[in-house]
């Protein structure tokens, strides 16, 4: 397989200016130059620039040119490297062999008597197999370049799959979550208005408390249904719809991870049951996901959860652990994507999820807005 790209102009100029300078070098040191030499030598120059298109025929016609003149040597040198470089090992060897047997001819021609043949002999075929271990040194080493990028490159790609399906997932889960809550509401709005309609003689405040409850139901199901379709359009935030946490519940999970060994220090509080439910679940969540991070990344190191805020602000939730020592492996196995779908989560609320790691402490800090 031939490496075939158009060359840049540095390239060209490098080619010109490298085998034009070792070509007149080559022509000037010659004791007698004659129409030959410089006949060869033009051709030499135009067979480098064109060993940048086609390197194995520029090659060839430098050799062949090199038996018969030595002013040719400097650019059959250079397309040895070059077809080495940009081919396979087997045309690579080749060339060299044919620049190999171009040389010793060479030789014959124009023999020199303070070096005998098998002196040149050794000497050519030593450099030939040297340009040929080099060329494809550098062609392996950037094959593994190319590889290597490649490789990033699905890398990347496939992260961004799993991002956008761990996005997909966490905005189906909310979806599911509010479909629940939608029908409970509307059932319990059908069922008072069925007993308005079935109890006609009701006592008046009856009614009236029957209607209250029918309109609430009814105001709370179209805030709902609201934020599913939010939900649907992705590019407008919206909030979970399911029942809110109550304080219990957060205690509870508190509890349950000091009974996994993790100590949990919590700062503040929340008055959960008056949060609306969207909101509370939303918080619940970055606290449930910054717990669950710390027993799995930094197992038995004390965890700090900081609660504050309050309606018409912004509700703040810090998280921060220390890092697990170095070479300590997560306690159990994760996709990595659980903060990917916290994010996308609180993202849909409003908020703004931010998680660092410094001075050998990880910060897992939520801002979510708290509405009047």
């Amino acid at each position: 397989m031939i490496y075939r790209r158009p060359p840049r102009t540095a390239e060209l100029v490098g080619m010109a200016v490298a085998v034009g300078g070792l070509t007149a070098l080559t022509l000037w040191s010659r004791p007698d130059p004659g129409p030959l030499d410089v006949a060869v030598a033009v051709l030499s120059l135009a067979a480098g620039m064109l060993q940048l298109w086609r390197p194995v025929g520029g090659a060839l016609v430098a050799t062949v040119l090199a038996v018969a003149s030595p002013v040719a040597t400097p650019a059959a040198t250079t397309g040895a490297l070059q077809v080495a470089w940009r081919t396979r090992f087997r045309t690579g060897a080749a060339v060299a062999l044919a620049g190999v047997a171009a040389h010793l001819l060479q030789w014959l021609r124009y023999p020199n008597p303070s070096l005998g043949f098998d002196w040149w002999a050794l000497l050519v075929t030593v450099a030939y197999g040297a340009l040929l271990g080099w060329g494809t040194l550098a062609r392996s080493h950037r094959d593994l370049v190319m590889s290597l990028r490649e490789r990033a490159r699905r890398a990347e790609a496939e992260q961004g799959r799993l991002v956008a399906e761990a996005r997909a997932a966490e905005r189906r889960g909310l979806a599911h979550e509010m479909h629940d809550v939608l029908a409970n509401r509307l059932s319990l709005v059908a069922t008072h208005a069925g007993a308005l309609e079935f109890r006609p003689d009701a006592p008046p405040e009856k009614v009236a408390l029957a209607a209250g409850v029918v309109r609430s139901g009814v105001h709370q199901a179209l805030e709902e249904l609201r934020q599913v379709i939010v939900l649907l359009r992705e590019d407008e935030p919206a909030g979970s719809g399911g029942p809110g946490p109550t304080a219990s519940d957060f205690e509870a999970l508190v509890a349950e991870t000091r009974e996994a060994g993790q100590p949990v220090g919590v700062d503040g509080g929340l008055p959960w049951e008056e949060m609306p439910p969207s909101l509370g679940r939303t918080a619940f969540r970055v606290v449930q996901e910054g717990l669950t991070n710390a027993r799995k990344h930094a197992t038995g190191n004390e965890v700090a959860v900081s609660l504050s805020g309050a309606p018409g602000a912004e509700l703040e939730i810090t998280i921060v652990n220390d890092l697990a020592a170095p070479g300590t492996g997560p306690a159990a196995p994760g996709g990595g994507l659980g903060l990917v779908g916290l994010t996308e989560r609180v993202r849909l609320a409003g908020g703004r999820l931010d998680h660092e790691r410094i001075d050998g402490r990880f910060r897992l800090r939520a801002r979510l807005p708290w509405p009047t």
